[in-house]
């Protein structure tokens, strides 16, 4: 059993130190680094979030001016979606599914590796735009022509479109990586209808993410045609259009929003069967409201733009859509009550979090409701309602199941159990918090106060609400210290059991934490519940299971050898943030095409194992 700093310097393949997690194709090790990566920048956001608060806790405030405070919100938005529950949810892409399937790594080790340094490297060249105080002020979606020559001449708005088409790069190579992985390395006995949930959940988001992330990659690539080479596919003053913008944009954006939500739904059905001792009711029904979700969620991107003038018959199709896809997110939240009833359940903090992920989604889905209808949608567009419901799917459903799955996977981690104290208080500060923050902000929307505004007169009567959900901010806030707290606590914690949960899923039957080959021999998954019929029929024999599969020689499995690309990634991308910094045209063109040139040598075939091996 090992504490996270034990695991983190614990050396892989003959290597160890620093030099190790940067060569590393270990699957555990890319998803923690994922992880920690995606926690920082949560930081980050976090704090980005705060100055956007405390400039609105009360009436004619003038911490930051309009400039910086767009700024702000702009960063936070597309940091927390595309830096942090994005690359979280691929952290337990990272981590979990091979365990979960029963297999010894992902179907390309090396592409997983240049994934995560592509994610990295374009976060960071984001960032840059901090370094020449061009920070990009258009909002996370960027609406034409706020982001049009002439009408913007702000840098950051390169850095925002390039770093979005790094990082959209990174998620299509995770996500075909996935894909082959889920399909094709399953251990035997693992049909698709005895995958665990969360793995069919990895399975529909890297669907979706292979098939969205080009769409807006095109949009990415004419707004940067037109911001740097003189075309006019969105500047109307040339023959574009910016509403093209807007389509390119949600056609993406919807199918987005289930990448962000299915992996927390996974995760939440895990750690309700898990905490009720009982199998998941209607998995079926599950898995395919699942899959009904993810199709649906291309039928419904107008709803964004009911109040752009489409016309009655797209405003009417869309209505409907929107609420027909209602349905199948409503048959999952039946089939999860349906798993609580009559169930044993153990209150520890992750089925805390997931049963807080429950309500705060439902809150957010029935909200969501009211946007469907396309003349309701016409009195909250733009307003804080819109904000409340965004949070309310977003923090209340993604970051609640995030927390839920890094509170249960955690020992499987680290060999070691988080403090269920410390657990508790973190998460009724965060739940209460998160809704003192966002619910007073469907009154404020619904009473008139736009989003995007810097400052408001006292005369408008927001001054009370806006003040409130300052407050909670802050009380998210300290959520937040308790968790850092319970981390840096978890190194003195007592070491447990390999099945501290006593779980159902196959990676449970392994040492915590796995080691690097993570199952000596390949399992044959007797059915859904794998391990709780493993144990039952060991208990029936009389040989009740106290121990993981026994440990074997590494040096006996053969295991991918290292990869040395993010020296390759690091140069192309620093190539790319100088042609950015200067805003030369051919340096930024040679660094776009070093840093493409990369992704073609990924899958360089691993060196022969030694003979016998």
């Amino acid at each position: 059993m090992a504490t996270i700093t034990e695991v983190l310097a614990r050396p892989t393949y003959g290597a160890s130190g620093i030099w190790s997690w940067i060569t590393t194709v270990d699957h555990k090790r890319i998803g923690v680094m994922y992880g920690v990566t995606a926690f920082i920048f949560m930081l980050l956001s976090g704090i980005e979030a705060g100055v956007i608060r405390t400039q609105l806790a009360t009436p004619d405030t003038d911490l930051i001016g309009p400039s910086r405070f767009n700024q702000m919100f702009t960063m936070h938005a597309t940091v927390m979606i595309f830096m942090v529950i994005m690359p979280m949810g691929v952290a337990f892409f990272n981590f979990v599914v091979p365990l979960a399937i029963g297999a010894r790594d992902v179907a390309f080790p090396r592409l997983n590796a240049l994934s995560y340094w592509i994610f990295l490297f374009g976060a960071i060249l984001m960032h840059f735009s901090f370094i020449v105080d061009q920070v990009p002020d258009a909002g996370w979606f960027s609406y034409a022509n706020l982001t049009e020559y002439p009408f913007s001449e702000n840098l950051g708005l390169d850095f925002w479109a390039i770093g979005l088409l790094i990082l959209g790069t990174s998620s299509v190579a995770g996500g075909l990586n996935f894909v082959v992985t889920i399909i094709n390395l399953r251990a035997p006995g693992m049909s698709l209808m005895r995958m665990p949930v969360f793995v069919w959940m990895t399975l529909l988001t890297s669907i979706l993410l292979i098939l969205a992330m080009p769409v807006i990659t095109v949009g990415l690539i004419e707004l940067v045609m037109d911001r740097n080479f003189g075309t006019h596919f969105f500047n109307p003053t040339g023959g574009g259009d910016p509403i093209l913008w807007q389509h390119l944009f949600w056609v993406f954006g919807h199918p987005e929003v289930y990448i962000l939500i299915l992996p927390p739904m996974g995760i939440v059905s895990e750690i309700l069967p898990t905490f009720s001792k009982k199998p998941l009711f209607g998995y079926p029904f599950v898995i395919f409201s699942g899959i009904v979700i993810a199709i649906m969620g291309w039928a419904v991107w107008s709803h964004h733009m009911f109040t752009v003038g489409l016309g009655p018959i797209a405003n009417s199709v869309f209505t409907i859509t929107t609420m027909l896809i209602a349905v199948p997110t409503g048959v999952k939240i039946f089939n999860w009550l349906g798993t609580l009833w009559k169930g044993s359940i153990e209150l520890t903090t992750p089925m805390l979090y997931a049963l807080g992920f429950i309500f705060l989604f439902i809150i957010g889905g029935l909200s969501g409701v009211s946007h469907a209808v396309s003349p309701s949608d016409f009195q909250q567009q733009d307003t804080y309602y819109i904000v409340a419901h965004l949070h309310y799917v977003l923090f209340g459903g993604s970051i609640m199941g995030i927390f839920a799955g890094l509170y249960y996977w955690w020992p499987k981690l680290t060999g070691k159990m988080l403090n269920e104290t410390l657990g508790k208080i973190n998460f009724w500060l965060i739940f209460i918090g998160m809704n003192v923050t966002f619910f007073p902000m469907h009154f404020v929307g619904m009473n008139g106060m736009p989003r995007r505004i810097y400052t408001y007169a006292e005369e408008f009567g927001w001054g009370t609400l806006n003040l409130l959900s300052t407050v909670g901010y802050f009380i998210i806030f300290v959520g937040i210290l308790v968790f850092i707290y319970a981390i840096w606590q978890n190194r003195n914690a007592r070491r447990v059991s390999h099945d501290p949960w006593d779980a159902p899923g196959v990676e449970w039957s392994i040492s915590s934490p796995p080691p690097a080959y993570n199952f000596a021999e390949v399992p044959y998954i007797r059915g859904r519940d794998h391990y709780w019929i493993v144990k039952d029929e060991a208990r029936e024999a009389g040989n009740p299971i106290t121990e993981p599969e026994a440990a074997v020689d590494p040096r006996s499995i053969h295991m991918p050898s290292p990869s040395y690309w993010p020296i390759i990634v690091a140069a192309g991308v620093g190539l790319i943030g100088g042609g950015l910094l200067s805003h030369y045209g051919v340096s930024f063109l040679g660094g776009l095409i070093a840093f493409i040139g990369v992704i073609g040598w990924s899958n360089e075939p691993a060196a022969e194992p030694e003979e016998g091996h």
